[in-house]
């Protein structure tokens, strides 16, 4: 079997408004807090080079402003999917998604909401840096990132505890 390395991010999305409280919750903007916090986080994904092959972004507001932050910093924007089922997905259904994933895209990212996301992240990382594993485990704060790697063939061969965590970068690391 014939085996390569899978680049899975897992970015929620930014801090949202709570300012409407009439909105439906698929229609909350990304607050102040949000609009600082999701173009720090793509700023880095630049500098480290981990652009996505591949996005699959929930259609909730919140999640494609998010992605709009990612998309202005990096030279080409990266191909999207938004997709009403990742709005509120449980787990399971994130990895079903993942799992259709086209093979020859090596690097993807999965812009979504918690708490789907978070137990997902939990689910796929059996391994990787002690202290980035346990910051994850603590809590999956609005805007952070988690970088898995996999060693598969395919993207249907992911499961749990499969990945490695490479790191998990919340928006108060990087802010000076």
């Amino acid at each position: 079997m014939i085996y390569s390395l899978k680049t899975l991010l897992l970015f929620r999305h930014a801090k949202s408004s709570w300012d409407s409280p009439g909105l439906k919750d698929h229609d909350r903007p990304l607050a102040k807090r949000g609009w600082r916090a999701a173009p720090m986080m793509a700023t880095r994904l630049a500098e480290l080079d981990l652009p996505p092959d591949r996005v699959l972004c929930s259609t909730a507001l919140r999640t494609r402003q998010t992605f709009d932050c990612l998309a202005d910093v990096f030279e080409t924007p990266p191909p999207v999917r938004f997709e009403r089922e990742l709005y509120a997905a449980d787990p399971a259904t994130l990895l079903e998604h993942l799992h259709r994933l086209d093979d020859a895209v090596d690097s993807a990212m999965l812009i979504g909401h918690n708490p789907g996301l978070e137990e997902l992240a939990e689910f796929l990382a059996g391994s990787g840096d002690a202290d980035a594993l346990a910051r994850m485990r603590t809590k999956f704060p609005t805007a952070a990132v988690a970088h898995l790697e996999f060693e598969v063939g395919h993207w249907s061969e992911i499961k749990a505890g499969a990945g490695r965590l490479v790191s998990f970068a919340r928006p108060r690391d990087l802010e000076g």
